[in-house]
């Protein structure tokens, strides 16, 4: 195999083609399927609102019954994500924008009319439904009817049902899209580099936090975060209301708070799994900020925030990476790993599945976006380094794991929960490391990629573990009443400097950086499974590597399970038990072994 700079190719397309979904906004066939959906919605409702006890002396009708629902789901899917995809690679597209509103509309419609399927299931005497659980005939729902089962207690009646999704549409659903409308419109004060290029979108200067000049750097980190500054008020206001909303609706449902309703109703983690994550890895603080150390006695000066992803000062130079190259490179690991992996990997570049352009006004960060019955998109931005490569490989682990999952799964199991829905884009980033470890020769590039890897296990560990601290005071505050901009930043600041202790100067301006987290406006404690994902994948990749090939199939059939099981009893097929404690120290012991190592390069 050769080097990564080697590898030439013609530059492919770096935007996705939605005609899969729909040509335009005009594409009769939207509006069509619009009506569709208004349609089966209400046929299915006019079938068998007032039925479902009966169905269920049927086990193999209400089977029938359920696939309906699913066919309907599926079609909202599609529609949903035309417009919001649109709408992330153009957040300035005031098209984009009005149809992400009116598809919402629809599909909020759309789901009102469904609403009663699930709650009268629920309905029914506790030893009736217990038999359905076990019906041969709904085995491959019997996870859909267990979570129905555990959430008996917290569902709602059906009219209350209805009003609480009609004003999400104005209510916490809105704050969400004002916040992505409000950061998609933000502008930055441009910053020009000693090469003579200028950084003006927020990817852009994000990717300048790897220059090697301090000075760049920082005019990077500032540009962002004055940006943000500007905007700190309203933010504060927008996750207020989101809090406010979010602990009303666990009141209302009786869960303890907006934690409990997570941890229970979404992500299906014990909430001493949660507690163990949290206090294992405060209590190693001190291997971020050894690590760090490490790193400022290289720069000869303490790292500062905007410095956290510096180069060392002897590395080689950042790598200029096509994003052919990127492919290329991408697609060996992958195919080191599992050729029929690789090859549905080609697919997402062979039929343009993935949007990697940068331009003004795109949705920050990168995302994948499963369409069940289709495919995935991915969207990120492409900014010819190492760095873009390594997010290319997370989104893609996304769309494989959709890509497997749907080769079993019904749409009811094909939406696994976070734990698991980060633990393919994790692998596949230790797969790359793993294959560009190998082909790369130069001693100062492979410390490059291995400071990367620490660096991205450090933030998988400790940052994001630390977002969900700043989520913990949030909520808390929030159950007793409103927080402000002042709150936020003191908190945020404070957890960041507990977290850096003396190893890491904290800027000023790192107080409202906490504005840039879009996980903490859209899903509540979101952030520790990217933690608990990365104890998994370590866990998983430590298996690969002690029993080779012969673990694969395993970790192929562990995607392919989707949602259909718990996700601590899916993990039980490659044996591994995060409840055990022994699994997060495994894993921080992992990235200890590594800064040993780096830690003997250094001293070379």
């Amino acid at each position: 195999m050769t080097s990564v700079t080697s590898v030439s190719a013609a530059q492919p397309s770096l935007d996705w083609d939605l005609t899969d979904l729909y040509a335009d906004f005009t594409d009769p066939r939207l509006a069509a399927d619009m009506e569709l959906l208004r349609q089966r919605a209400a046929e299915f409702r006019a079938g068998y609102h007032g039925q479902v006890a009966a169905l269920a002396e049927e086990p193999a009708r209400l089977a029938g019954a359920i696939r309906e629902l699913e066919a309907i789901q599926e079609l909202a899917g599609r529609i949903v994500a035309f417009a919001h995809l649109r709408f992330a690679a153009n957040t300035r597209d005031e098209e984009a924008s009005a149809w992400t509103d009116k598809v919402d509309e629809a599909v909020t419609e759309a789901s009102n009319e469904l609403l009663f399927f699930s709650l009268q299931l629920q309905a029914l005497p506790e030893e009736r439904f217990a038999t359905l659980q076990t019906a041969p005939e709904l085995s491959n729902y019997r996870h859909y009817l267990d979570r129905l089962a555990q959430e008996r207690p917290h569902r709602l009646s059906e009219d209350v049902e209805r009003v609480l999704n009609e004003q999400a549409l104005t209510g916490r659903d809105a704050w969400v899209k004002l916040h992505e409308l409000r950061e998609g419109s933000l502008r930055y004060q441009p910053v020009r580099t000693p090469e003579g290029t200028v950084a003006r979108t927020e990817a852009e200067l994000s990717a300048l936090l790897h220059h090697a000049d301090a000075g760049v750097r920082y005019a990077a980190y500032r540009s962002v975060r004055r940006a943000l500054r500007r905007e700190n008020r309203l933010f504060a206001y927008i996750l207020n209301a989101i809090a406010q909303d979010h602990r009303l609706d666990a009141r209302r449902r009786g869960y303890a708070g907006t934690l409990q309703a997570q941890l229970e109703s979404v992500d299906e983690i014990p909430e001493a799994v949660f507690r163990a994550l949290m206090e294992t890895t405060a209590h190693r603080f001190g291997l971020f900020q050894e690590y760090y150390r490490l790193k400022g006695q290289a720069l000869g000066m303490r790292p500062r925030t905007c410095d956290l992803y510096a180069p060392w000062p002897d590395a080689a130079p950042e790598q200029e990476l096509s994003y052919a190259e990127g492919q290329r490179a991408l697609a060996d690991a992958l195919d080191r790993f599992s050729p029929e992996y690789a090859a549905l990997a080609a697919g997402f570049f062979a039929r343009n599945w993935v949007d990697a352009r940068v331009r003004p006004g795109k949705r920050g960060g990168a995302f994948c976006w499963p369409v069940y019955g289709l495919h995935s998109y991915l969207l990120m931005s492409w900014t010819n380094d190492v760095e873009s490569l390594f997010t290319l490989a997370h989104e893609l682990g996304h769309g494989l794991h959709y890509e497997l999952i749907a080769q079993r799964q019904t749409l009811l199991n094909a939406n696994p929960p976070m734990l698991l829905a980060e633990l393919a884009s994790i692998f596949n980033e230790l797969l790359l490391l793993d294959h560009l470890l190998e082909v790369e020769r130069d001693p100062a590039r492979r410390r490059r990629l291995l400071t990367r890897n620490i660096e991205d296990l450090l933030n998988l560990l400790f940052r994001q573990s630390t977002i969900s601290r700043l989520e913990l005071a949030i909520h808390e505050r929030a159950a007793s009443g409103p927080l402000d901009a002042a709150f936020v930043n003191d908190t945020w600041e404070r957890l960041y400097r507990d977290l850096c202790g003396d190893a890491v100067e904290v800027l000023p301006e790192h107080r409202v950086d906490w504005a840039r987290i879009g996980h903490i406006f859209f899903k509540p404690f979101y952030c520790y499974n990217y933690s608990l994902s990365a104890v998994a994948a370590l866990a998983c990749y430590r298996r690969y590597k002690q029993d080779g090939t012969a673990f694969v199939p395993r970790y192929l059939e562990l995607l392919r399970s989707g949602s259909s099981r718990p996700p601590m009893e899916t993990l039980a097929l490659v044996d591994i038990d995060l409840a055990d404690p022994a699994t997060i120290a495994d894993a921080l012991g992992y990235v200890a072994t590594l800064l040993d190592e780096l830690r003997a390069l250094v001293t070379q």
